[in-house]
């Protein structure tokens, strides 16, 4: 079951990506995280938006910006601890992201430069770092890079090492939890609070859950459709199957009949 919308906190990916639309926190984010200058960013009109949230996995791009140099940022907070998953899920963003600027008519050896960021709150590669870059690099010469400008970074608010500068160190702990300790978080964690009281976002986000709990429902009723056409052909009795399945007598012997199985 979904958080209630009062248990929402900056981890949160709702709250992070509506925060994230306050154009110079995000802005300050980024510079913060990548130890960079940015001069300016912008959002994508909504419609142009990558948003795949319902289907395909449920994935969703929650804050997607262009900075003054046209470099493309993705970032995320993600509290899954399935590292493979969310490996992979860096790989399916660069897809969507490169395969979005094909069709607005891009020639591909001018695509954007991009950055996929991942905010994690656990360890992360089973290591202590706090940052993990990650570029495309000769195998057989380390020190020759393929510069296709792709860029895959993972945070992790758990580390240990002392290998980032204060700023980000803070930015992470308050990420994690810890009480803001710099006017910067103290100002995210203060639009955190407003955020909370934004009656529209708090409709939107029990409008959301709902679906989103309504899509799992229906999941779960697919698969054990699914499961028991295959105990139906194994000749199981009705009885076993709703059993297993958790389905009905009347479902069951309804699928059986639309499947000749019955």
């Amino acid at each position: 079951m979904a958080k209630s919308y009062d248990e929402l906190t900056i981890q949160d990916n709702f709250i992070f990506q509506k925060i994230m639309r306050n154009k110079r926190i995000c802005k300050q984010t980024l510079e913060r995280l990548l130890n960079i200058d940015i001069k300016d960013i912008s959002y994508p009109e909504e419609e142009k938006t990558i948003d795949v949230r319902l289907d395909s996995k449920s994935i969703r791009m929650d804050v997607y910006v262009n900075d003054d140099k046209g470099t493309i940022y993705n970032i995320e907070m993600q509290t899954s601890k399935d590292m493979e998953e969310l490996v992979k899920r860096t790989r399916y963003y660069q897809a969507l992201i490169d395969i979005d600027l094909l069709e607005k008519g891009q020639d591909y050896e001018n695509l954007n430069n991009t950055f996929i960021i991942f905010i994690c709150t656990f360890e992360v590669f089973s290591g202590k770092l706090h940052k993990y870059t990650f570029r495309n690099l000769c195998m057989e010469n380390h020190g020759i890079e393929l510069e296709d400008g792709t860029t895959k970074m993972f945070l992790s608010t758990k580390g240990e090492a002392d290998d980032i500068a204060g700023p980000l160190k803070i930015f992470l702990d308050y990420m994690d939890g810890h009480a803001p300790a710099d006017d910067f978080t103290k100002e995210i964690d203060s639009e955190v609070v407003v955020a909370k009281n934004r009656e529209e976002w708090r409709r939107e986000y029990m409008t959301l859950a709902l679906e989103i709990e309504k899509e799992k429902k229906k999941a779960v009723e697919e698969r054990n459709f699914a499961a028991a056409i295959e105990m139906l052909k194994d000749n199981l009795p009705v009885e076993k199957v709703a059993k297993y399945t958790s389905l009905t007598i009347d479902q069951i012997k309804e699928i059986g009949k639309k499947n000749a199985l019955l």
